[in-house]
Protein backbone atom coordinates (compact mmCIF):
# COMPACT_ATOMS: atom_id res chain seq x y z
CA UNK A 1 0.00 0.00 0.00
CA UNK A 2 1.16 3.39 -0.82
CA UNK A 3 1.79 5.35 2.27
CA UNK A 4 4.12 8.11 1.05
CA UNK A 5 0.82 10.58 2.27
CA UNK A 6 1.13 9.83 5.51
CA UNK A 7 5.02 9.83 5.36
CA UNK A 8 4.93 13.49 3.90
CA UNK A 9 2.47 14.61 6.63
CA UNK A 10 4.90 12.92 9.21
CA UNK A 11 8.07 14.57 7.93
CA UNK A 12 6.38 18.26 6.69
CA UNK A 13 8.08 20.24 9.03
CA UNK A 14 11.56 18.53 8.48
CA UNK A 15 10.41 19.26 4.49
CA UNK A 16 9.93 23.12 5.32
CA UNK A 17 12.84 23.47 7.57
CA UNK A 18 15.18 22.32 4.97
CA UNK A 19 13.56 24.23 2.25
CA UNK A 20 13.44 27.13 4.66
CA UNK A 21 16.93 26.98 5.29
CA UNK A 22 18.05 26.33 1.44
CA UNK A 23 16.75 29.73 0.28
CA UNK A 24 17.85 31.47 3.12
CA UNK A 25 21.68 30.29 2.43
CA UNK A 26 21.01 30.90 -0.99
CA UNK A 27 20.48 34.16 -0.86
CA UNK A 28 23.04 35.02 2.12
CA UNK A 29 25.51 33.24 -0.25
CA UNK A 30 24.56 35.41 -3.43
CA UNK A 31 24.86 39.04 -1.43
CA UNK A 32 28.05 38.10 0.87
CA UNK A 33 30.83 40.46 -0.32
CA UNK A 34 33.01 37.59 -0.85
CA UNK A 35 31.02 34.95 -1.95
CA UNK A 36 30.50 31.58 -1.44
CA UNK A 37 34.30 30.64 -0.55
CA UNK A 38 35.43 27.60 1.13
CA UNK A 39 36.42 29.58 4.62
CA UNK A 40 33.12 31.66 4.41
CA UNK A 41 31.06 28.34 3.93
CA UNK A 42 33.41 26.70 6.96
CA UNK A 43 32.32 29.90 9.30
CA UNK A 44 28.74 29.74 8.77
CA UNK A 45 29.01 25.44 9.38
CA UNK A 46 31.06 26.05 12.51
CA UNK A 47 28.23 28.77 13.87
CA UNK A 48 25.45 26.81 12.22
CA UNK A 49 26.59 23.27 13.69
CA UNK A 50 27.42 24.33 16.97
CA UNK A 51 23.67 25.24 17.28
CA UNK A 52 22.48 22.40 15.44
CA UNK A 53 24.23 19.73 18.58
CA UNK A 54 22.24 22.08 21.02
CA UNK A 55 18.97 21.59 18.95
CA UNK A 56 19.17 18.10 18.45
CA UNK A 57 19.97 17.86 22.33
CA UNK A 58 16.59 19.73 22.68
CA UNK A 59 14.58 18.10 20.60
CA UNK A 60 15.13 14.15 22.39
CA UNK A 61 13.62 15.72 26.00
CA UNK A 62 11.01 17.67 24.08
CA UNK A 63 9.74 14.58 22.01
CA UNK A 64 8.90 12.98 25.54
CA UNK A 65 6.78 16.23 26.44
CA UNK A 66 9.23 17.71 28.37
CA UNK A 67 11.88 20.96 27.82
CA UNK A 68 15.42 20.55 28.86
CA UNK A 69 16.16 24.10 30.15
CA UNK A 70 19.48 23.25 31.16
CA UNK A 71 21.16 22.64 27.68
CA UNK A 72 22.95 25.75 27.56
CA UNK A 73 24.65 25.21 31.46
CA UNK A 74 25.94 21.64 30.38
CA UNK A 75 27.19 23.21 27.24
CA UNK A 76 29.24 25.80 29.20
CA UNK A 77 30.15 22.87 31.56
CA UNK A 78 31.78 21.06 29.27
CA UNK A 79 33.00 23.89 27.54
CA UNK A 80 34.79 25.03 31.09
CA UNK A 81 36.30 21.11 31.60
CA UNK A 82 37.34 20.48 28.31
CA UNK A 83 39.49 23.54 28.65
CA UNK A 84 41.31 21.98 31.53
CA UNK A 85 41.52 17.81 30.33
CA UNK A 86 41.30 17.99 26.40
CA UNK A 87 45.29 19.00 26.06
CA UNK A 88 48.51 17.10 25.72
CA UNK A 89 49.13 13.40 24.05
CA UNK A 90 46.68 12.11 21.86
CA UNK A 91 46.35 10.08 24.77
CA UNK A 92 45.53 12.34 27.25
CA UNK A 93 43.28 14.06 24.61
CA UNK A 94 40.72 10.97 24.45
CA UNK A 95 41.03 10.86 28.10
CA UNK A 96 39.51 14.10 28.45
CA UNK A 97 37.01 14.03 25.32
CA UNK A 98 36.16 10.87 27.64
CA UNK A 99 35.64 12.55 30.40
CA UNK A 100 33.69 15.66 28.70
CA UNK A 101 31.50 13.12 27.62
CA UNK A 102 30.49 10.96 30.77
CA UNK A 103 30.23 14.68 32.37
CA UNK A 104 27.55 15.29 29.75
CA UNK A 105 26.10 11.78 30.07
CA UNK A 106 26.19 12.56 34.40
CA UNK A 107 23.96 16.09 34.04
CA UNK A 108 21.64 14.28 31.68
CA UNK A 109 20.96 11.47 33.97
CA UNK A 110 20.43 13.78 37.17
CA UNK A 111 17.79 15.56 35.05
CA UNK A 112 16.50 12.27 34.51
CA UNK A 113 16.73 11.30 37.81
CA UNK A 114 15.01 14.51 39.16
CA UNK A 115 12.30 14.33 36.47
CA UNK A 116 11.54 10.41 36.76
CA UNK A 117 11.86 9.76 40.61
CA UNK A 118 11.52 13.27 41.96
CA UNK A 119 8.51 13.74 39.92
CA UNK A 120 9.13 17.20 38.82
CA UNK A 121 8.17 19.46 36.12
CA UNK A 122 11.22 19.34 33.75
CA UNK A 123 11.05 23.10 33.44
CA UNK A 124 11.26 23.31 37.09
CA UNK A 125 13.56 20.81 37.59
CA UNK A 126 16.34 21.82 34.32
CA UNK A 127 15.84 25.46 35.52
CA UNK A 128 17.39 24.49 38.82
CA UNK A 129 19.92 22.02 37.87
CA UNK A 130 20.71 24.28 35.11
CA UNK A 131 22.14 26.97 37.67
CA UNK A 132 24.28 24.15 39.22
CA UNK A 133 25.95 23.34 36.36
CA UNK A 134 26.71 26.76 35.99
CA UNK A 135 28.10 26.96 38.99
CA UNK A 136 30.59 23.99 38.52
CA UNK A 137 31.20 25.40 35.36
CA UNK A 138 32.19 29.01 37.32
CA UNK A 139 34.17 27.09 40.09
CA UNK A 140 36.26 25.43 37.07
CA UNK A 141 37.06 28.61 35.13
CA UNK A 142 36.67 32.19 37.21
CA UNK A 143 38.01 33.53 34.50
CA UNK A 144 38.57 33.01 30.72
CA UNK A 145 41.51 30.75 29.67
CA UNK A 146 42.61 27.01 29.05
CA UNK A 147 43.35 25.37 25.98
CA UNK A 148 42.96 22.37 23.71
CA UNK A 149 44.32 19.56 21.58
CA UNK A 150 45.33 22.01 18.48
CA UNK A 151 45.25 18.91 16.09
CA UNK A 152 41.35 17.77 17.51
CA UNK A 153 40.63 21.35 17.52
CA UNK A 154 41.68 22.05 13.62
CA UNK A 155 40.00 18.54 12.70
CA UNK A 156 36.42 19.78 13.96
CA UNK A 157 36.72 23.07 12.63
CA UNK A 158 38.60 23.08 9.71
CA UNK A 159 38.66 22.12 6.26
CA UNK A 160 38.33 18.70 4.51
CA UNK A 161 39.93 17.99 1.19
CA UNK A 162 37.90 20.27 -1.65
CA UNK A 163 37.04 22.57 1.05
CA UNK A 164 34.35 20.79 2.77
CA UNK A 165 34.09 21.88 6.69
CA UNK A 166 34.69 19.29 9.21
CA UNK A 167 31.77 20.42 11.10
CA UNK A 168 29.79 19.31 8.52
CA UNK A 169 30.66 15.56 8.85
CA UNK A 170 30.50 15.79 12.86
CA UNK A 171 26.78 16.97 12.42
CA UNK A 172 26.59 13.89 10.08
CA UNK A 173 28.53 11.19 12.40
CA UNK A 174 25.92 12.72 15.36
CA UNK A 175 23.11 11.83 13.32
CA UNK A 176 23.99 8.74 12.36
CA UNK A 177 25.82 7.23 15.37
CA UNK A 178 23.22 8.72 18.05
CA UNK A 179 19.92 9.75 16.27
CA UNK A 180 18.98 7.63 13.44
CA UNK A 181 19.72 4.56 15.76
CA UNK A 182 18.14 5.88 18.93
CA UNK A 183 14.94 6.90 16.35
CA UNK A 184 14.18 2.95 15.31
CA UNK A 185 15.14 1.72 18.86
CA UNK A 186 12.75 0.24 21.19
CA UNK A 187 13.51 2.84 23.38
CA UNK A 188 12.98 5.97 20.70
CA UNK A 189 9.84 4.57 19.47
CA UNK A 190 8.55 4.57 23.39
CA UNK A 191 9.90 7.98 23.71
CA UNK A 192 7.16 8.98 20.95
CA UNK A 193 4.95 7.10 22.53
CA UNK A 194 5.24 9.04 25.65
CA UNK A 195 5.11 12.21 24.15
CA UNK A 196 2.34 11.38 22.69
CA UNK A 197 0.50 10.49 25.64
CA UNK A 198 2.31 9.22 28.86
CA UNK A 199 -0.70 7.61 30.46
CA UNK A 200 -2.09 5.68 27.24
CA UNK A 201 2.08 4.06 26.77
CA UNK A 202 1.66 3.39 30.29
CA UNK A 203 -1.49 1.48 29.95
CA UNK A 204 0.20 0.03 26.78
CA UNK A 205 3.21 -1.37 28.85
CA UNK A 206 5.64 1.18 27.37
CA UNK A 207 8.52 1.66 29.32
CA UNK A 208 8.12 5.34 30.28
CA UNK A 209 10.59 5.84 32.76
CA UNK A 210 13.75 4.07 30.83
CA UNK A 211 12.59 6.01 27.73
CA UNK A 212 12.13 9.43 29.18
CA UNK A 213 15.92 8.09 31.71
CA UNK A 214 17.42 7.71 28.66
CA UNK A 215 16.31 10.87 26.71
CA UNK A 216 17.70 13.00 29.05
CA UNK A 217 21.26 11.46 29.11
CA UNK A 218 22.06 11.36 25.27
CA UNK A 219 20.39 15.10 25.87
CA UNK A 220 23.14 15.71 28.14
CA UNK A 221 25.71 13.47 26.07
CA UNK A 222 24.96 16.17 22.85
CA UNK A 223 25.05 19.02 25.02
CA UNK A 224 28.73 18.17 25.90
CA UNK A 225 29.54 17.24 22.31
CA UNK A 226 28.41 21.02 22.01
CA UNK A 227 30.77 22.28 24.66
CA UNK A 228 33.83 20.30 23.65
CA UNK A 229 33.34 22.28 19.63
CA UNK A 230 32.61 25.21 21.41
CA UNK A 231 36.65 24.83 23.04
CA UNK A 232 37.57 23.49 19.64
CA UNK A 233 36.66 26.70 18.51
CA UNK A 234 37.66 29.12 20.86
CA UNK A 235 40.68 27.14 22.11
CA UNK A 236 39.42 28.51 26.06
CA UNK A 237 36.40 27.62 28.58
CA UNK A 238 34.69 30.50 29.56
CA UNK A 239 31.95 30.19 32.22
CA UNK A 240 29.04 32.56 31.05
CA UNK A 241 26.14 32.12 31.72
CA UNK A 242 24.51 34.81 28.90
CA UNK A 243 25.71 32.12 26.50
CA UNK A 244 24.51 29.19 28.25
CA UNK A 245 21.58 31.03 28.12
CA UNK A 246 21.17 31.95 24.62
CA UNK A 247 22.07 28.29 23.63
CA UNK A 248 19.01 27.14 25.86
CA UNK A 249 16.83 29.73 24.14
CA UNK A 250 17.93 29.29 20.28
CA UNK A 251 17.60 25.47 20.88
CA UNK A 252 14.10 25.68 21.67
CA UNK A 253 13.72 28.23 18.67
CA UNK A 254 15.70 25.81 16.50
CA UNK A 255 13.02 22.98 17.25
CA UNK A 256 10.07 25.13 16.55
CA UNK A 257 11.58 26.03 13.57
CA UNK A 258 12.36 22.31 12.50
CA UNK A 259 8.81 21.56 13.16
CA UNK A 260 9.11 19.79 16.48
CA UNK A 261 5.93 19.95 18.24
CA UNK A 262 6.18 21.49 21.77
CA UNK A 263 3.40 18.94 23.23
CA UNK A 264 5.84 16.04 22.19
CA UNK A 265 5.03 12.64 20.70
CA UNK A 266 6.20 14.40 16.97
CA UNK A 267 9.16 15.55 15.36
CA UNK A 268 12.26 14.63 14.17
CA UNK A 269 15.99 15.75 15.16
CA UNK A 270 16.95 16.01 11.22
CA UNK A 271 14.03 19.06 11.08
CA UNK A 272 15.73 20.37 14.56
CA UNK A 273 18.82 20.43 12.64
CA UNK A 274 18.05 22.45 9.48
CA UNK A 275 15.61 24.54 12.15
CA UNK A 276 18.82 25.94 13.82
CA UNK A 277 20.87 25.81 10.38
CA UNK A 278 18.12 28.26 9.28
CA UNK A 279 18.26 30.01 12.68
CA UNK A 280 21.84 31.02 12.43
CA UNK A 281 21.06 31.97 8.71
CA UNK A 282 18.35 34.28 9.61
CA UNK A 283 21.73 36.18 11.98
CA UNK A 284 24.10 35.80 8.66
CA UNK A 285 21.44 37.64 6.32
CA UNK A 286 20.98 40.51 8.97
CA UNK A 287 24.98 40.68 8.73
CA UNK A 288 25.00 41.02 4.83
CA UNK A 289 22.47 43.19 4.87
CA UNK A 290 23.38 45.57 7.27
CA UNK A 291 20.76 45.40 9.67
CA UNK A 292 21.30 47.37 12.81
CA UNK A 293 22.01 45.09 15.64
CA UNK A 294 19.35 46.72 17.90
CA UNK A 295 16.66 45.33 15.75
CA UNK A 296 18.19 42.09 15.35
CA UNK A 297 16.35 40.42 18.22
CA UNK A 298 13.15 41.74 16.92
CA UNK A 299 13.16 39.99 13.83
CA UNK A 300 14.49 36.81 15.06
CA UNK A 301 11.75 37.00 17.61
CA UNK A 302 9.36 37.60 14.65
CA UNK A 303 10.41 34.80 12.92
CA UNK A 304 9.81 32.67 15.96
CA UNK A 305 6.62 33.52 16.51
CA UNK A 306 5.64 33.30 13.06
CA UNK A 307 6.99 29.57 13.32
CA UNK A 308 5.41 29.15 16.56
CA UNK A 309 1.68 30.05 14.77
CA UNK A 310 2.24 27.81 12.24
CA UNK A 311 2.75 25.22 14.23
CA UNK A 312 -0.14 25.92 16.36
CA UNK A 313 -2.74 26.87 13.15
CA UNK A 314 -1.63 22.61 12.44
CA UNK A 315 -2.87 21.59 15.52
CA UNK A 316 -6.18 24.08 15.86
CA UNK A 317 -6.87 21.95 12.51
CA UNK A 318 -6.78 18.74 14.03
CA UNK A 319 -10.17 17.12 15.25
CA UNK A 320 -8.20 14.26 17.19
CA UNK A 321 -4.21 14.66 18.18
CA UNK A 322 -3.61 11.54 17.38
CA UNK A 323 -3.84 12.54 13.64
CA UNK A 324 -0.31 13.52 13.81
CA UNK A 325 0.47 9.69 14.18
CA UNK A 326 -1.96 8.04 11.79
Amino acid sequence: MNDWPHRLREHQGTLLAFIGFVAMFAVYAANHPAGLTANVATTAANKGVLLAIVAMAQTLVVLTSGIDLSVGMVLVLANCLASHLVVGTPGQTALGVAAVLLAGCACGALNGLIVIVGRLQPIVATIATGSAFFGLALALRRVPGGDVNGTLADALTGQLPGGIPAALVLLLALLLAVWLPYRRSVIGRAAAAVGSSEQAAYMSGVPVRRAKFVAYVLSGLLASVAGLFVTCITWSGEASSANGSTYTLYSIAAVVLGGVSLFGGSGSAVGAVFGALMFRTIGDLMFVFNLEPLWQPLFQGVVLFAAICVGALRLLKLRNRLDLYG
